[in-house]
């Protein structure tokens, strides 16, 4: 009986208030291996609160001052030694949630609950104990094991005070290191307490099993027990101990109310109608109502004055026919000269054109994108040269992605995970064989000149924890196999674990699935006990991993990462050709895996140099193709300049050595233009090369076929000599080829105001190759053709000069097979009355490009740079499919920020004290709208992890108190007890800490320096060391920057996007920052990335676009004015149509998709130059016919001129463009091949279509006679005589020439 009540006191007495269930240390507990700090356990002991005082109640208050009521007045279940184990687990979760108090307190309010509570016994329940031996040699019970009841509200206040605590240094959050294989994303309050209760994870020194129960519920709960029920803080409350709220960055609750973005500016429609569309019509209804009515209205005026006399010569007719003899009486003696004196010109030629093209051999070629692309003044450049002067360049990135579509995925019925499903690709077999590749690129080796001995990747490679003497496994390569350090042993280990009763084998799926939800943990909590760090140190981030997967279910990717980092070195550093070396070594060998038919992967790879590489490649593959292409148009031109009389005359009549000289005066134009620019020290790029001579051809040929053709079809006249007549017919064409040359030369010049490197250059190139071209074949063109006329007069063959041929020379012109048919067929048709309704088709179709060009995308995409049998496609397209996150990206403080006072560190931290809008926090405030930020992780930052360094809540800044190094920086895993006994800093009354002026400046080096650890994971050693730039001499920080994340970017428009977004939110972090007492106005903070640079453009192009073919349009409509005697309608109507073929070019590269970027304004700049010289010619033959309607003025500009159009240019350009589509680059096959056709063929239809139906509708008419202009000339010559080159006087000359215009094919 007494023995049953004795039972039922003890059994009551086991939960009762002020009673304790374990009390003093045991020592360690013998069921825990592998602990990452000694796992203290207490000895079970059931006894009253013990009273605390003096040394042992100043150490409670400072662990646990939630239960601190007083010395003398305070109870508590725990010694000075449980305190002191406890502190030091506390500390380790302090490094990390001290920066939002309110959770510090609360996480460590449920540990001091369940350590030193004076109602311990009523709030757990001892499950389970073990005997330890002390050093006194007695055995102790102590407890191994317990239950503890938690209230769900305790609890779940808790865990939402933690749960967005930051970690600044990755932009993660604290609770994925505290919640074990679930992760920041499925962590619960459940989970959260349960990792922190399971000794496995080597961190808990037992086993607790939180049970949460809702207050008022008892069901669970041992007879005597209650629920653990204090109230928790939230996160935007103030601490018991004066801790102030925690910051938006840790808490939601603390956030302000931040207004919206703007919503998205939507479509301009009309009703339900695109704007754009709607606003086309209409204009084109008008205009079309415009030319009707103006049409009718000039038909009926002409009538009327055609009854009546004919009108006197006016100011315009004078001037317009003053100008046109002047020039072709100047280029008539200037021709007659050069075709004289043949064999003199040449060699002068020659000369002059070799003393240019001796600067070739100085000649500097501009590859590099950025140089191209980017001005140096432009403010991306302007920033990378900040970044490159005071920070190490981005380092260079050498990786594989890797599939294996064909492999099976299965399951895993996983003892701690439960049923998982693996794709493929995550199978252990792959993983080795990736281990393979990954440690045989790790085992290059290879002798270095530069270096003088034997290099390796330690040489080269990133190694952020030891940068100054690295060992091999120091170095950062990312990829699944570190999760395993890179151990076959760890990934074939297994061990046998019991979980609720139920024992099974783990093995290294549980390892993997733990470490990609928790990274940042040095031992998982299974039974294999591995670490998730890589062997160099730091973590392995899963996204950085594994790729293709959906919302963190990282067990279903479908792709592996495998990345090298290696140092990035200025192209003149020693070290720079032997990071190169290793890259095609590393290039090599994956190249040859990806060659063994017993590899399982299917995968894309690049290198640094890859880029580089790729586009040299293919620049020296297509060379053949533009020879090939040049060779087409020589064969050409050669075939069609003949005049092919008589069979037996092909060999006289024949062009092969005029076509040859032709083709050698553009080459000579373009290599004299080159030579003078290589002479002053002005850059070339290989785009020059591509396309400069293509339009210089395009210019040439059209000159050359109008010259040409022209003397074949002029007789030459009784008494005539050969140099005369040639000079005679220069005189009659070169008004026309200086129009269009004048007009090209100043359109390239005033391009050249463009700020664009590669359009500048392409400008000036242009304009002096145009004209080197012209002048060029006014000299030695001309002389050339008088020795070919010789030649032909004498009949000797072209090739074989001494063969002389007995078959006379036609007496009649040879007009080809091109004039008779447009004379006779095309013209006619062209312009009937029912034909001339093309130009409402025309019109319909500028509308409609019109509305395209609204459409038109903006950018270049870096795979089109690419040849399109280049691996770099397979890469990008397995990147943009298979990565997860886009490119980090800086934000970069200049000179002048007070880093060091309190008010300059609120403005940009984001911990606890800080201000709302603080530096740090708008770009987090950025994250909540990624789709319109771009901006996917908050920026890192070393401001906020410097002050938890500092915080003496954590270990990480302690003073050696003894010693050779006292007063010195004591790092964390200094293990001497007294040693470092003193904090670097005070604790804070409020709980922010800001250090003096002096402290900041003295702790900083030790806080970069400091390598981050388990005992002190803030350190900054790898994050922060290349982060803060500080003056030698006075220690100032001249430069830092801040590291976030973009969203995973695709193309063009979206890195643009991203640009553009960045620059926005700096620019608001800059003005906010300059408010700050002390900091000057030209302080400021801008982003930076590598692709800035290259994507820079195309925020401005589209300006850039119009001003450039604005300034080129401009020339175009003023020298056609002037060479014309000022006729503004033939030169508004000449730049009407040159703007036409150009709109229309961007029409349908709209819908061809062909991107607006630097390459296609090039082009459309070489479109304007091709128009002119499809519009000009024809406007000027227009103008100076003397036939009595337009429509007949019309058809004879059209015969006459448009043949020669016809064949010199469209038919030069084509062939050699055709050859094009053959190229590999696909930048070659887009902007070359598909721009040039579509130029090439609306300039055609342009010219030879609508043009002449636009002048014969809108064209001046023509109002004077044969008579009088033959009075107005021979009085006015009478007065002014001139002198011929026969002497004879000037009044027979202009009957002369006066007389020649009754000729039908007379024209200027």
């Amino acid at each position: 009986m007494s023995y049953f009540c004795l039972l039922k006191v003890l059994t009551s007495a086991q939960h009762e208030p002020g009673y304790c269930s374990f009390y003093e240390d045991c020592g360690l507990n013998p069921a825990v291996e592998g602990a990452l700090i000694p796992p203290r356990v207490p000895c079970k002991d059931y006894r009253k609160a013990v009273n605390v005082t003096g040394d042992h109640y100043e150490l409670f208050k400072s662990v646990c001052p939630m239960f601190a009521h007083g010395e003398g007045n305070t109870l508590a279940c725990c010694s000075i030694r449980q305190l002191t184990a406890l502190q030091s687990s506390l500390t380790l979760s302090k490094a990390v949630l001290i920066r939002c108090p309110s959770c510090a307190d609360n996480f460590a309010h449920i540990h001091c609950a369940t350590t030193c509570s004076p109602n311990q016994s009523q709030i757990l329940k001892i499950t389970k104990t073990a005997n330890i031996t002390q050093p006194t040699g007695i055995v102790k019970e102590a407890v191994v094991g317990y239950e503890a009841y938690i209230s769900t509200n305790f609890s779940d206040a808790s865990f939402r005070s933690c749960k967005n605590v930051r970690i600044p240094a990755t932009g993660g959050y604290a609770i994925a290191t505290m919640c074990g294989r679930y992760g920041s994303t499925l962590c619960t309050p459940q989970r959260w307490l349960d990792f922190q209760g399971d000794s496995s994870n080597g961190l808990a020194p037992l086993d607790i099993n939180f049970k949460l129960l809702s207050d008022g519920q008892t069901a669970g709960l041992p007879p005597g027990a209650v629920l653990f029920a204090d109230k928790a803080l939230n996160c935007n409350e103030t601490t018991p101990t004066g801790g102030e709220a925690c910051s938006c960055q840790d808490c939601e609750q603390s956030c302000p109310a931040v207004p919206q973005p703007p919503p998205l500016p939507k479509p301009f429609m009309i009703g339900r109608l695109d704007g754009v569309l709607v606003i086309s019509i209409t204009i084109f209804s008008c205009i079309f109502f415009l030319i009707m009515c103006y049409v009718v209205l000039e038909c009926t005026t002409h009538i009327r004055k055609s009854k009546g006399t004919q009108k006197n010569v006016t100011c315009s007719d004078k001037a317009s026919l003053a100008t046109q003899e002047f020039l072709g009486s100047l280029f008539q003696t200037w021709g007659t000269i050069m075709a004289r004196y043949p064999l003199i010109v040449l060699p002068v030629c020659l000369v002059v054109v070799l003393v240019f093209a001796v600067g070739i051999k100085d000649i500097e070629l501009t590859t590099d994108p950025v140089q191209l692309w980017s001005a140096p003044e432009s403010r991306a450049m302007r920033e990378k040269a900040f970044h490159d002067a005071h920070f190490d360049p981005f380092y260079r990135t050498n990786q594989l992605i890797l599939t294996a579509p064909d492999q099976p995925s299965h399951y895993y019925d996983s003892l701690l995970f439960g049923e998982q499903n693996f794709s493929g690709i995550i199978s252990k077999d792959l993983i080795i064989e990736l281990l393979e590749l990954q440690q045989k690129i790790q085992a290059i080796e290879f002798w270095s000149d530069d270096l003088n001995r034997t290099a390796s990747l330690k040489d080269v490679c990133y190694a952020p924890l030891n940068p100054d003497n690295p060992s091999l496994t120091d170095c950062a390569v990312n990829s699944l196999p570190q999760y395993f350090q890179n151990s076959i042993d760890n990934l074939n280990a297994k061990a046998n674990m019991t979980e609720l009763g139920v024992t099974k084998e783990v093995d290294w799926r549980d390892h993997f699935i733990y470490c990609v939800n928790s990274p940042l943990s040095f031992k998982d909590i299974t039974a294999l006990g591995m670490s998730c760090m890589a062997d160099y140190g730091g973590p392995v981030f899963p996204f950085l991993a594994v790729g293709g997967y959906e919302n963190e279910g990282y067990i279903t990717a479908e792709a592996l990462i495998l990345t090298f980092s290696l140092n990035n070195y200025a192209r003149t550093d020693v070290k720079f050709k032997v990071a190169e070396e290793w890259e095609r070594r590393f290039l090599k060998i994956v190249q040859e895996y990806q060659k063994n038919p017993n590899t399982n992967f299917t995968f894309a790879y690049m290198a640094e140099r890859s880029l580089e590489d790729e586009i040299n490649r293919t620049t020296a593959e297509d060379i053949p193709i533009f020879m090939i292409s040049y060779a087409v148009i020589f064969l050409y031109i050669a075939v069609a300049l003949g005049e092919y009389s008589s069979c037996k005359r092909i060999l006289v009549d024949s062009k092969f050595l005029v076509g040859l000289g032709g083709i050698l005066v553009v080459g000579c134009s373009v290599i004299a233009s080159m030579g003078f620019y290589a002479w002053i020290g002005f850059p070339s790029s290989l785009i020059i090369l591509q396309v400069v001579p293509f339009l210089v051809l395009a210019v040439g040929a059209d000159n050359i076929f109008i010259f040409v053709l022209e003397y074949q079809r002029d007789m030459r006249r009784p008494g005539e000599t050969r140099e005369e007549h040639i000079g005679r017919v220069l005189g009659n064409v070169a008004p026309s080829m200086l129009l269009c040359s004048l007009s090209e030369c100043v359109c390239f010049f005033l391009g050249a105001l463009s700020t664009m490197p590669a359009v500048k250059s392409f400008a000036l190139y242009a304009a002096l190759a145009v004209f080197m071209d012209f002048i060029l074949q006014m000299t030695a063109f001309v002389a050339l053709l008088s020795l070919d006329a010789r030649r032909q007069d004498a009949n000797r063959c072209e090739i074989a000069c001494c063969v002389t041929v007995e078959t006379p020379r036609p007496s009649e012109p040879n007009q080809g097979i091109l004039l008779p048919l447009m004379k006779k067929y095309y013209a006619p048709a062209l312009l009937n009355p029912v034909s001339r309704v093309l130009m409402v088709v025309f019109l319909a179709m500028f509308f409609a490009c019109v509305f395209l060009l609204f459409h038109l995308k903006v950018g270049l995409n870096q795979e089109l740079a690419m040849p399109s049998d280049s691996y770099m496609l397979d890469y990008f397209e397995y990147l943009y499919k298979y990565f997860e996150v886009g490119v980090p990206t800086y934000f970069i403080t200049t000179k002048g920020f007070n880093f060091t006072s309190e008010e300059g560190i609120n403005a940009v931290c984001s911990s606890v004290g800080c201000d709302q809008f603080s530096f740090t926090q708008k770009i987090r405030y950025a994250t909540e709208y990624p789709e319109r930020s771009y901006m996917a992780i908050p920026a890192s930052s070393w401001v906020d992890d410097y002050i938890d360094w500092l915080n003496p809540g954590s270990k990480c800044c302690r003073i050696y108190t003894a010693g050779p190094n006292k007063d010195e920086f004591c790092p964390a895993n200094e293990t001497g007890l007294f040693t470092c006994a003193k904090k670097c800093m005070s604790i804070p009354e409020n709980g922010v800490l800001r250090p003096s002026v002096e402290d900041f400046n003295r702790f900083l080096p030790d806080f970069l320096s400091n390598r981050p650890d388990l005992q002190c994971p803030k350190g900054g050693l790898g994050a922060y060391d290349k982060a803060v730039v500080r003056d030698k001499e006075t220690g100032e920080i001249i430069a830092s920057r801040f590291m976030a994340y973009h969203t995973p970017l695709v193309n063009s428009q979206e890195f643009t996007g991203a640009l553009e977004k960045a620059r926005e939110l700096a620019h608001n972090i800059t003005l906010t920052m300059r408010n700050v007492t002390g900091t000057p106005q030209d302080f400021e903070v801008f982003p930076y990335t590598v692709t800035y640079v290259y994507y820079e453009q195309y925020l401005t192009i589209v300006n850039e676009g119009l001003f450039n073919i604005a300034v080129c349009l401009i020339p175009t409509f003023v020298v056609c004015c002037i060479l014309l005697g000022m006729d503004l309608r033939s030169g508004f109507l000449n730049l009407l149509t040159i703007v036409m073929i150009t709109v229309d070019t961007v029409g349908v590269m709209t819908l061809w998709g062909i991107d607006f970027n630097a390459v296609a304004l090039i082009n459309l700049v070489t479109a304007v130059g091709i128009s002119v010289e499809f519009v000009s010619h024809l406007t000027r033959s227009f103008a100076l016919s003397i036939r009595p309607t337009k429509v007949e003025r019309a058809k004879e500009a059209t015969a006459n001129m448009g043949s020669a159009v016809f064949a010199g240019v469209a038919m030069t350009n084509l062939p050699g463009i055709v050859v094009l589509a053959f190229a590999k680059a696909q930048l070659i096959q887009i902007f070359f091949f598909r721009l040039n056709l579509v130029i090439t063929l609306l300039g055609l239809v342009h010219g030879l279509v609508f043009l002449p139906v636009l002048l014969s509708f809108l064209g001046m008419y023509s109002c004077l006679n044969v008579q009088s202009l033959y009075t107005w000339y021979y009085e006015t010559c009478r007065k002014h005589p001139v002198r011929t080159d026969k002497g004879e006087g000037g009044i027979k000359h202009v009957r002369t020439r006066v007389g020649s215009m009754k000729d039908e094919n007379f024209y200027f």
